[in-house]
């Protein structure tokens, strides 16, 4: 299909096992004749590009032997696509019938509405929202992302509580609808973050832009999460803690970073400690440790790309203007709506 209205990429690394279960299901549902159903294969070793030949012929496929990581990758297949909007679908969600078309018209209702993503809610139980995503993400003051749904550890039960559509501070990356044109004019993907927090870093910079991002809850979709990185692995540690210091140290003023970034290290220090008590182990410790000696090393890299970057460093509406880490162990506040103080 040529310049198709939507195109939902499938970005798949060593994930055959989900394109069998979840491709079909994909198909089955975006089959409107505005959209189209791409898998870009990130170097996979399993067999998956074998396998999509032989069993979706006719499915647009593209492949490459490097894997590039989330962000690059999606880079590099985005760049081969003409779309008016993208869906970046992580390979282990099942998708609803009729999730497409409530987004999409979000997103055709307001230019200025960019970016947003469906109520994301968890494959394995299906009333419960899911870690990554929830129904919307939103950044408070020192960095640290939450979403409707999920606070730290504290996942909620879907009793339509986030059913209103509202503005977010980011689309969760399982599931990200944004307009390819404003992709493009802020950067696309940061591809040095590889994987994690690369999606809160684009909505960032799309609100500096003077985009917004939305939530659009009257579309739903399941996702298994950590398909390819396991929610507890140290390796996702590193990578959320130092990306999200790079993201920080991008879109912050020099004036907010000089004030943010020693409280941030007494604080990521907290955390590693109390990872260590609560885990009995040393893993995450030693992941954080290593993200912020990698992010002080990067800080060079980090200097070039603020100058490549011409947009203003004014604070979204979106951001939460206090500490959700006070909020949530001391104040003993758990969800978005005690936070918001919603309903």
């Amino acid at each position: 299909m040529d310049n198709p209205l939507v195109a939902i990429v499938i970005l798949n690394f060593n994930g055959k096992k989900f394109l069998q279960q979840f491709l079909p299901n994909v198909i089955g549902n975006s089959n409107e004749d505005w959209a189209q159903v791409v898998v870009a294969d990130n170097g996979s070793t399993d067999g998956s590009v074998a396998y999509l030949q032989a069993h979706f012929p006719n499915i647009k496929l593209l492949a490459w032997e490097e894997n590039l990581g989330y962000a690059g990758g999606y880079n590099k297949a985005l760049s081969q696509i003409d779309a008016t909007y993208f869906v970046l679908l992580n390979s282990d969600v099942e998708v609803t019938k009729d999730w497409l078309l409530p987004v999409v018209a979000l997103l055709q209702s307001d230019d200025k509405i960019v970016a947003a993503q469906p109520k994301i809610l968890d494959y394995n139980r299906k009333d419960f929202f899911e870690y990554a995503g929830g129904s919307g993400g939103f950044l408070d003051v020192y960095g640290y992302p939450f979403a409707a749904g999920r606070v730290f550890d504290t996942v909620e039960k879907d009793n339509g509580q986030y059913n209103q559509q509202m503005p977010i501070f980011w689309a969760s990356g399982a599931c990200l609808f944004v307009n390819a044109e404003a992709f493009w004019q802020v950067g696309g993907l940061d591809a040095d973050f590889f994987a994690h927090q690369e999606e809160i870093d684009l909505c960032w910079r799309l609100q500096r832009a003077g985009f917004e991002i939305f939530s659009c809850p009257t579309s739903e979709v399941f996702h298994v999460g950590g398909g390819t990185l396991n929610y507890a692995n140290p390796h996702k540690t590193f990578l959320n803690f130092r990306n999200n210091l790079t993201m920080l140290s991008k879109n912050l003023s020099v004036g907010r970073l000089c004030w943010l970034l020693p409280q941030r290290l007494v604080l990521d220090g907290v955390a590693a400690l109390q990872s260590v008590i609560k885990n009995k182990s040393f893993g995450d410790l030693w992941a954080i440790l290593k993200a912020h000696f990698a992010f002080y090393a990067s800080i060079p890299s980090v200097i070039k790309k603020r100058k490549a970057v011409n947009l203003p460093y004014t604070l979204p509406v979106t951001m939460y203007k206090r500490s959700v880490l006070w909020k949530y162990f001391i104040e003993r506040k758990k969800t978005v709506r005690e936070l918001f103080k919603i309903g």
